[in-house]
């Protein structure tokens, strides 16, 4: 443990001493950058896709076909790993002024500074390396990424060979953003142990892993953003149209590792023995098993980190809008839930009623994404009750506020 340790603090220790680097870089240089990661990616898409079969082929037979399948990088994915970083590049920067004011003789300004370094830790998803890589580099955070020996060959020769040089072209160092390269799992500790190199680190992952490293890194001061446990509700409502809801449960299973797929699909109950029946039919047309009635399982229970079972759904009657609003928030994680309605009555009252992070009208959980919906790759989905970012974290979301008081004329030039 002392050696693992002593190799993330060097990793973190330089990450911090190049953090100064890229923190004054500018938003041209942060942007080509990016876009020199991607092009580099499509460069070295032939080593890519060779560590990450070594890594598919070291799976096999200890992982599941979920998670091979998350694992599994192919060219195209590779392109749109590359597409998505020109996409980020064309963003606007965070404006660092929030808002500025006179009070009492002087300028108050409000600001918003990166946090300096950041920690990673994340599962076998071959995208995530890049994915978390790019919004560091966006919001001028250096980092440490922490994957474990599933996904290590893939993300650091992904790190090595296009973000590090992407970096270094534009005038930063490589080693502002830093990966793990021990692949023992007391290394996820370590990361969450340095509150003073490593004072945030996001976490992504199973639901009791995350929570764990959760509480070890409250213990040692350090602050997380956590990204465990997900699934989708499907609500339909008594006026919504069983064609659409039908469209949507198939729109809503295209992958089935991932954490806004449907997961549990609630009914009117006036429409239950028709449309359970259907959805059924449908979900067998898939290859997809329901849960029906009565459940020996919570009812909103993950099917997508149950790996003997993903390929689950589970179906359940509801007496209205209400009752669905309140086993969607008291009994699933509150990542996302939609209402299938033509009632906008309904739909109003559901969005009102339903606390989670995303909520539908008449569209698939699926949404739920960083890159979907602000076109930005995503470091996680943070649903956290408290304060602070929610939903789809992206570079906008890794920053401080800051206060600045000066005096009334300091900067005529602004």
């Amino acid at each position: 443990m002392d050696e693992i340790r002593s190799h993330i603090e060097e990793v973190a220790r330089k990450a911090a001493e190049a953090s100064g680097r890229l923190r004054v870089l500018t938003d041209d240089a942060v942007d080509e950058a990016l876009r020199e990661a991607a092009s580099r990616l499509e460069h070295e898409r032939d080593a890519i896709i060779a560590a990450n079969a070594a890594d598919v082929a070291a799976g096999q037979g200890t992982l599941s076909p979920a998670v091979l399948d998350r694992l599994r990088l192919a060219p195209a994915r590779i392109e749109n790993i590359s597409s998505q970083l020109r996409s980020l590049a064309e963003l606007p920067a965070v404006d660092p002024l929030i808002s500025r004011d006179h009070a009492g003789g002087v300028i108050v300004e409000v600001r918003r500074i990166p946090v300096g370094t950041i920690g990673a830790n994340f599962e076998a998803r071959a995208n995530v390396a890049v994915d978390v890589a790019s919004q560091l580099i966006k919001s001028r955070n250096a980092g440490v990424l922490r994957t474990g020996s599933a996904a290590l060959r893939t993300s650091s020769t992904m790190i090595d060979r296009a973000i590090g040089p992407s970096l270094e072209a534009v005038g930063a160092s490589a080693e502002a953003v830093g990966i793990v390269r021990v692949p023992a799992r007391e290394a996820a500790s370590a990361l969450v142990s340095l509150p003073h190199l490593l004072p945030l680190v996001i976490l992504r992952g199973s639901g009791e892993t995350t929570a764990r490293l959760g509480r070890e890194a409250a213990a040692h001061g350090v602050r997380t953003l956590a990204h465990a446990e997900g699934g989708g509700v499907l609500y339909v409502h008594s006026s919504g149209e069983e064609r659409l809801a039908l469209d949507l449960i198939e729109r809503s299973l295209d992958r089935l590792g991932v954490c806004n797929r449907l997961n549990l699909l609630l009914i009117d109950r006036d429409r239950w023995d028709a449309l359970s029946a259907a959805a059924t039919e449908r979900l067998t047309a898939l290859g997809i098993n329901s849960s029906l009635p009565p459940h020996e399982h919570p009812i909103g229970h993950e099917w997508a980190t149950d790996d003997e079972h993903a390929g689950t759904v589970t179906l359940a009657p509801v007496e209205g809008v209400s009752e669905a609003a309140d086993l969607a928030n008291r009994e699933t994680s509150g990542l996302a839930a939609s209402i299938v309605a033509s009632d906008p009555r309904a739909a109003a009252e559901f969005i009102e009623s339903y606390t989670g992070t995303g909520v539908f009208w008449n569209e698939t959980t699926r949404l739920l994404d960083g890159y979907r919906l602000f076109h930005a790759p995503e470091t996680g989905i943070n649903i956290d009750r408290v304060p602070g970012p929610r939903g789809p974290v992206t570079y906008r979301d890794l920053h401080l506020r800051q206060v600045v008081v000066k005096p009334v004329g300091a900067d005529p030039g602004r």
